[in-house]
């Protein structure tokens, strides 16, 4: 058996798996649609239109896009004027900016005075193969301390879609997660679907385990209920898009009413994002399950090809359900 070799450029590659359906930048065309409606939005950047989908935006709305350069900061801040004289910024940037760097400016600027400020930021978790510079592992962990601050975590094209117009009438500021480029379609399958801020949803049914997840990892859990059911193993599915605030009471009805392992699947740290907010809440609530959590490890991680770090770091479709397998079995 031969491997494809993968080349550097896997390590910017789509997510998408070979032969995926994808849409090209669905938050650039959702905001431009959106902005057609609304005079207040303005996008901003920090040179980094081109990489967030923002120039889709900026094409078609040259008078409301403000290029700051190379300075988190000062786009944060900036972003919280205009939103202070009635506009309402949708701010892009690299997530291990807005976490690490900006983080002071997005607190005290922003969230403080609960300004309608977006962030939305892209390479959340390991969605990028160049190493723990670029590589936001941490960000919600960061953000979930923040008081006043939405932290929405899109799995697929449509949910970004179906996203953006949402956080628009959330009033306050919201941190989301963005999935860039060529972006898969998967929720397709659930034609019933609706994302709404705040709520979580039973995507599939199953009697063995129960999965809750969020972004890149709902994916991946619906890919990995497919090989699982070639075994003959039942898991539901739980989509929790929105980190914060926590839809508590539908993930503690739906852990409740099935006598079974709890898996949370996260494209983020261990430490401090959806499964340790997921713990808690189940903890709290008095439902006890036994539980299991996918995550990354709390280390830096390595640089390399996307589908090798995610084999490496099991968060693969294969990894996962073979990890969920092995866990039902024992």
């Amino acid at each position: 058996m031969t491997t494809k070799k993968l080349t550097t450029s896997a390590m910017i590659a789509s997510i998408a798996e070979e032969g995926q359906a994808t849409i090209p930048a669905p938050f650039g065309h959702a905001l431009v649609e959106l902005a057609k409606k609304h005079n207040d939005i303005v996008g901003m950047s920090a040179d980094l239109a081109a990489y967030t989908d923002l120039h889709i935006f900026s094409r078609e709305f040259p008078e409301r896009f403000y290029q700051m350069g190379m300075a988190e900061q000062l786009l944060m801040s900036a972003a919280a004027g205009l939103a202070r004289e009635g506009a309402t910024p949708f701010v892009t940037t690299y997530a291990v900016f807005a976490a690490r760097r900006a983080y002071d400016f997005i607190c005290m600027a922003i969230a403080e005075e609960k300004l309608n400020v977006k962030i939305i930021c892209a390479l959340p978790g390991l969605t990028t193969g160049y190493g723990p510079s670029h590589q936001a592992t941490e960000d919600i962990a960061i953000f979930r301390g923040m008081p006043n601050m939405t932290i929405i975590d899109p799995c697929d094209a449509i949910d970004i879609q179906q996203a953006i117009p949402a956080i628009y009438e959330h009033e306050g500021p919201v941190y989301m997660r963005l999935l860039r480029g060529k972006v898969p379609v998967i929720l397709d399958r659930f034609p019933d679907y609706r994302f709404e801020v705040g709520k979580a949803k039973l995507l599939a049914d199953g009697h063995q385990a129960l999965i809750i997840s969020t972004g890149l990892m709902t994916m991946r859990a619906i890919q990995a209920r497919d090989l699982l059911e070639k075994e003959g193993i039942s898991v539901a599915i739980l989509h929790s898009p929105t980190i914060k605030p926590l839809d508590e009471a539908t993930i503690c009805r739906e852990a409740e009413k099935r006598n079974c392992l709890v898996i949370t699947a996260e494209n983020h740290t261990v430490i401090g994002g959806l499964g340790e907010a997921v713990a808690s809440a189940l903890m709290r609530n008095g439902i006890f399950r036994p539980f299991r959590q996918v995550g990354l490890p709390d280390r830096f991680l390595d640089a390399g090809a996307l589908p090798t770090l995610h084999d490496r770091y099991e968060i693969s479709a294969r990894s996962l359900a073979s990890n969920i397998a092995s866990w039902i079995n024992q």
